[in-house]
């Protein structure tokens, strides 16, 4: 049995194709149960998300695991193994620990994969498809990705124009908790504001929308980390001066937010600071409001220029994390072989207790018949260790008809060592 690690991502597979081989949970976890009694693949874990879709499993071949991949999403398997990559071994873990830690993410480090990784992991073992040895890459996959995180610099600046107005606002305003925050429109990009933003833990969310459905289905969404509240979209200059910051977004062809609108806020306010973020083009928001004393202005440049700077950050710590991730491979790989050895010692030590105790009772069995003691002795130890050394010179037998000659100098470069140690006299005591 191999550990395989099969799938398409955006690099490899158009959207329609991602699209018909995704899983959604429900789905997926009636496949897994079902599959618990397959005969031969019952070891397996499944990550589905909307860039990738990907089979880790402990199986005899690789296309055991593409045959069961095209033939649940009903696709063709030569259709199919055009678009799919293939890993075994030492390079599926290594392609795993990528995926958890965001290296193979479209959006380099991002930090939802882990998790993804984390719930795939969980479906297969309700459904009791997770070995002892598939379970255990896993882990050491999880322990990669912390690494990385904790280590490295992938993950820490803002690459999304959503993540990167949560992040100015923390820069502005150094208390999260105390933040009342304004989306003007709940389209994809603000969206995605409020979402991190609530994830960042501020007091409360005000939607302003034109449209009630789409702001109810944003607000159902974050409602259970932050507190939140529909505006109606003609009555937004007169709730401006509650909003710490505001992210608007509308498609307008008009600004919606004037110099007077936000004067009068910053007024009502006290004059307490106020962050603004456009995001759209055309502009939401007056340029002039910039000139306001306490008023921070961001556009989409300017937003634009900081992301792009992170990501060749994030681009150069990827290249360090890249050497940590296959150092912590050949840590697991090197684990492994260990622990597949000690099964392999254990047998080999019994075989030679097993010889140890017949010819004991053999040299027993003689002396109490009164044979010469010495002699009995001697024989029984040039017999005990003609037994214990047989297997080792059948190995260097082999070893020397080898073309290479580098083997059997190993050999006996280590049995070398291995003597010279045996040698060395015993403390007394």
């Amino acid at each position: 049995m191999s550990f395989f690690a099969l799938g398409v991502n955006h690099q490899t597979a158009s959207v329609e194709l991602r699209e018909r081989i995704a899983f959604n949970p429900e789905r997926l976890k009636d496949l897994l149960i079902a599959q618990n009694s397959h005969p031969d693949l019952h070891d397996m874990v499944v990550v589905s998300t909307c860039n990738r879709t990907e089979v880790y499993a402990m199986a005899e071949s690789a296309d055991m695991v593409l045959d069961w991949l095209a033939q649940t999403n009903n696709i063709d398997v030569k259709h199919l193994s055009n678009h799919v990559y293939r890993y075994e071994n030492t390079d599926a873990v290594s392609h795993l620990m990528r995926v958890a830690s965001g290296l193979d993410s479209l959006m380099l480090g991002e930090p939802q994969i882990m998790g993804q990784v984390k719930t795939a992991l969980s479906l297969s073992k309700e459904a009791e498809l997770v070995s002892q040895n598939l379970n255990q890459i896993f882990e050491y996959a999880f322990y990669a990705a912390k690494r990385v995180r904790s280590e490295t610099a992938v993950g820490s600046h803002a690459v999304s124009m959503g993540y990167a107005v949560a992040q100015l606002s923390l820069q502005v305003f150094s208390k999260p908790e105390t933040l009342t925050v304004m989306v003007v429109a709940a389209g994809e990009m603000n969206n995605l504001v409020a979402k991190h933003l609530a994830e960042m833990g501020v007091a409360k969310v005000l939607i302003c929308n034109r449209g009630r459905e789409r702001a109810e289905k944003l607000a159902q969404e974050i409602a259970h980390r932050v507190d939140v509240e529909i505006v109606p979209f003609d009555e937004l200059a007169q709730h401006l001066h509650r909003a710490d910051v505001i992210s608007s977004c509308t498609g307008s062809l008009h600004q919606v937010i004037s110099f007077t609108d936000v004067k009068t806020a910053l007024k009502r306010r006290r004059y307490q600071q106020m962050l603004l973020v456009d995001l759209a083009v055309p502009r939401d928001i007056d340029s002039k409001v910039e000139s306001l004393d306490g008023v921070y202005l961001y556009g989409v440049d300017d937003l634009q220029s900081v992301i792009e700077e992170n990501l060749a950050q994030r681009r150069q710590a990827a290249v360090e994390a890249e050497v940590m991730v296959n150092q912590l491979v050949t840590q697991l790989v090197t684990r492994q072989k260990i622990n597949d050895a000690g099964g392999v010692i254990a047998a080999y030590r019994e075989q030679g207790e097993q010889s140890a105790q017949t010819e004991l009772a053999h040299a027993l069995a003689r002396i109490q018949a009164n044979e010469n003691v010495e002699q009995v002795l001697q024989e029984f130890s040039h017999r005990l260790t003609q037994k214990l050394l047989h297997p080792t010179s059948i190995l260097l037998r082999e070893a020397a008809k080898d073309e290479d000659p580098s083997q059997i100098e190993w050999m006996q470069t280590q049995l070398a060592e291995i003597f010279q140690k045996q040698r060395k006299p015993r403390r007394p005591g």
